[in-house]
């Protein structure tokens, strides 16, 4: 059902908070929570009643005074689209540099930032020089856009400069360990090195992807790492150049493993994704065992969805390879040609490459296909796949497909009490879908467009808009958009381009300016 008209905005909410009385509390480690990238919540008794609060006049600084319901707000820069993760006492964002916590480092880089779980107190950061590429490789101002990965004391995260880096989470407070010349890092190449002070990260390790495999990537290294065991393995970003036409780079990798303590080079992808792709690869990998066949899970820019085995072979000129397992073409034949002509990239009733991330559950991989933002609303298709068989399983493998969907750079969401399945696309419509069989209950409209992904917990989906609307709706299948209120609806003052997360009893939302921790 299409809900047509837009409730009221409110600056909080009328609905109680639940008790929390026997919640299950947990951290959120990683991009979706864990490796099978599922954005679902086992917590109980999550808040749903919160005012995000009002500026103190003249600055960027939320006035507690007006806020209800907030533990903490903390001040982030001018752009944020990477997730926020928690664990360990710390939370961990990615951002810009357009709200300076330190004055050395002026104008535009790549930051993460690391509160204190508690109070939101901040603890250090880490900041990343520009490619000095431009929009073609590292685009102005978009700072850190890969999700922290934390693994015990390690957290692992994708530069804008196309790396792959380690950090100890406590940042320079235990000293100073592995890589050494982090004054050099922050400063730039060719520039004076900068003071390193308590406040910054401690990096441990780098890996260069431009360096080592020759990737040239387009517009933002993206990718939130999978770290598995004593692996990270993450997507290169490889794409094309300025011209939306050339590859640079055809036979660089699309996806790479390292090792977790040392950073050294364990393998590649070799399906030969990049000759083939139609923009970039920005999705990023999940994992799962099918029939005891452990599987790295891609969504690749070509459109299709892979499943790698974790274990690199010698290949070619002895690079370790990542050896493909199945392939899925995630792209409908009627998007690819009309009256047997082919139809272009990027027209709006073509084909798309997958940027959500797959979404692993019961044997089967749930993903859509989008594009860039920057391309539009589009045509989309979500695919139920049977990820138990091998080779190309295009046609053996479909369990359904929805094409009710628009172009989409959502990750799905699966509760697996009622086995229903929420998603969004980029037009701004909310879907809600039977994982089993792709029956679509009901679609509700944002009224604006959607980057991020839906959040299930609790028997509420939450999800956040361009517009800085903030929805949390039930999440069951008799709700009826054209009748039913949401069960809360709050204006946040700023675009919501990430995912809200939930971890121990507080929900966190990173609005494009600053991070809320939502709680009793």
């Amino acid at each position: 059902m299409i809900r047509l008209m837009k409730p009221t905005i409110r600056w909080f909410v009328l609905v109680g908070l639940l008790a929390g009385a026997g919640a299950q509390a947990g951290d959120w480690p990683v991009w979706g929570r864990n490796t099978t990238r599922n954005f679902f919540s086992p917590e109980q008794g999550v808040p749903t009643e919160f005012k995000p609060g009002k500026m103190k006049r003249g600055t960027e600084e939320v006035d507690p005074a007006t806020t209800r319901n907030v533990k903490w707000v903390a001040k982030l820069g001018s752009q944020a689209y990477g997730n926020p993760t928690v664990a360990g006492g710390r939370v961990f964002v990615g951002t810009n540099n357009e709200s300076p916590r330190d004055p050395q480092h002026k104008g535009d880089h790549g930051i993460v930032m690391c509160f204190d779980e508690k109070t939101g107190a901040f603890l250090w950061q880490f900041v990343v020089p520009k490619l000095g590429a431009g929009k073609v490789s590292d685009w102005e101002f978009l700072g850190i856009c890969s999700s922290p990965a934390v693994d015990g004391n390690e957290v692992y995260l994708v530069t804008g400069r196309c790396e792959i880096v380690c950090l100890d989470v406590h940042g320079m407070a235990n000293g100073n360990q592995g890589y050494q010349d982090e004054g050099q890092y922050v400063a730039g190449p060719g520039k004076e090195p900068l003071a390193i002070g308590p406040k910054d990260a401690d990096i441990l390790w780098i890996f260069d992807m431009r360096e080592e495999l020759g990737v040239f990537p387009h517009n933002i290294t993206s990718s939130s790492v999978l770290v598995l065991e004593d692996r990270v393995i993450a997507t290169t970003s490889n794409g094309q150049d300025w011209s939306h036409v050339n590859i640079p780079s055809p036979f660089a990798p699309t996806l790479v493993m390292v090792d977790k303590k040392t950073g050294a080079l364990l393998g590649e992808e070799a399906s030969g994704i990049s000759s083939r792709l139609m923009h970039c690869n920005w999705s990023s990998p999940a994992y799962g065992v099918f029939k005891g066949q452990p599987t790295i899970v891609f969504g690749a820019g070509d459109g299709f969805c892979y499943g790698f085995d974790t274990k690199p072979v010698k290949g070619e000129d002895d690079i370790m390879e990542l050896r493909e397992l199945w392939r899925f073409d995630c792209v409908p034949a009627k998007y690819k040609t009309r009256d047997g002509e082919p139809i272009k990239y990027p027209s709006a009733e073509g084909p798309s490459e997958i940027i959500g991330t797959p979404v692993l559950y019961k044997n089967r991989v749930y993903v859509a296909i989008g594009q860039d933002p920057e391309h539009g609303e589009g045509v989309g298709n979500l695919s139920c796949i049977d990820a138990t068989q091998s080779g190309d399983i295009t046609t053996s493998g479909r369990v359904w497909a929805f094409d009710g969907i628009k172009r989409s750079i959502s990750t799905v969401s699966i509760d697996p009490a009622t086995g229903l399945l929420f998603t969004a696309d980029y037009s701004g419509y909310v879907y809600c879908l039977d994982a089993e069989t792709g029956k679509l209950h009901w679609r509700y409209d944002m009224l604006a467009h959607i980057w991020g992904s839906t959040l299930v917990a609790d028997g509420k989906v939450f999800i956040g808009d361009e517009d800085g609307d903030f929805v949390i709706l039930p999440a069951t299948q008799e709700f009826d958009p054209e009748k039913d209120a949401p069960i809360a609806e709050v204006m946040f003052p700023s675009s919501i381009y990430s995912t809200p997360v939930i971890a121990n009893g507080t929900v966190y939302v990173a609005t494009q300016s600053h991070l809320y921790a939502i709680g009793d």
